[in-house]
């Protein structure tokens, strides 16, 4: 049998509604009392209620975060962030991994709009925008982490995409090349756009035209870089440097270019954008563009901590844009055209 509330006031010694407050977190208690009660609930195993809890105070202590994947290295660390950060408040996170699927999207979704969560982070499709919509309306705070659909409600924490791309496709310039390739994701996805938007600005500032025969642009998908590697090092004239934008299918075009036996960075500069743990560690060390993301996974806790905290109405005042400049971080991957490796 479970352990009852009544059982822990009288094995502290102390009312029903003490127990409670003690357990509830209250600071209108005793230290002492506090103790006796903390004691009593620990060797008696007490768990609480948060069901009954919940219907009391109208709070759930659960956040739903829905993310495309755990493929890429940037939502990894914003996943570890956000449940580390919630978890210091007493909030459980629950994890939802869409694989990009907006049918299965709709239904995690629908299953925390049912749970009545405190509040909502997520990486969507822009599929379900109404369903968003939906989870607002009913009172529930929403933050858009690195997309932000048209018409979707909530706040959004972004990174800079188009920002990031000139850095990267500008340094390649520098280094004086001009067949740079483009592996990007797709243009429905803000960072698919908003990156191609910087390369082709990048380009343009060198008096460059995108060439449609260097530029792969898909799914974020390991496949995918594979796929684009093999068409872009086969037809024509070979780029001498790649802008890998689509950190998904980063991985497919780093085992296709072992595969091809291309000599990084003698045979093609390579410049990625987000870092993976095991970039400094490739040979040659990646360049890469680093988009902020334990700042992103920080800032996508704080601002829904805030909506949460305000108990306010979350469609009156919401679509606040939070965006996090991105650095490029230069190592080997990437050289002077017609220099060697060895830097001669």
């Amino acid at each position: 049998m479970a352990v009852t509330l009544d059982e822990v006031a009288e094995a502290a010694g102390v009312s029903k509604s003490t127990a409670s407050r003690v357990l509830s977190g209250s600071d209108r208690v005793s230290d002492r009392t506090q103790r006796a009660v903390m004691a009593a609930a620990e060797r008696l195993g007490y768990r609480p209620n948060r069901i009954a809890s919940g219907l009391r105070t109208r709070r759930s202590n659960l956040i739903g975060l829905v993310i495309t994947n755990l493929v890429n290295a940037s939502f990894h660390t914003i996943t570890g962030i956000v449940q580390r950060r919630l978890d210091e408040l007493g909030y459980q996170v629950l994890l939802c991994i869409t694989d990009s699927d907006p049918a299965r999207e709709r239904r995690y979704l629908e299953m925390l709009l049912d749970h009545r969560v405190d509040g909502l982070i997520i990486v969507g499709t822009g599929e379900n925008t109404p369903v968003v919509a939906d989870v607002a309306a009913a009172g529930i705070p929403v933050v858009n982490l690195i997309r932000s659909p048209d018409g979707a409600p909530g706040d959004a924490v972004m990174a800079a995409d188009r920002e990031g791309a000139v850095l990267a496709t500008r340094h390649l310039l520098r280094l004086g090349h001009r067949r740079i390739a483009f592996i990007g994701g797709p243009a429905s996805v803000d960072s698919g756009r908003e990156r191609y938007a910087g390369y082709v600005e990048a380009l343009a500032s060198a008096g460059l035209e995108p060439d449609p025969a260097l530029i792969a642009r898909g799914p974020y998908e390991v496949p995918f870089g594979a796929e684009a590697v093999m068409r872009l090092m086969g037809e024509g004239p070979r780029p001498t440097a790649l802008y890998s934008a689509n950190h998904e299918a980063t991985f497919g075009a780093l085992g296709a270019l072992v595969q091809l036996g291309i000599r990084i960075p003698d045979e093609l500069s390579l410049v990625c954008h987000e870092e993976a743990p095991w970039f400094p560690y490739w040979h040659p060390p990646i360049t890469f563009v680093d988009n902020g993301a334990r700042d992103l996974g920080e800032l996508a806790a704080e601002q829904l901590l805030r909506r949460i905290g305000k108990h306010e109405n979350p469609l009156e005042g919401a679509g606040r844009a939070i965006r996090v400049g991105s650095k490029l971080v230069v190592r080997e991957s990437a050289i002077a055209l017609g220099a060697a490796s060895s830097g001669v």
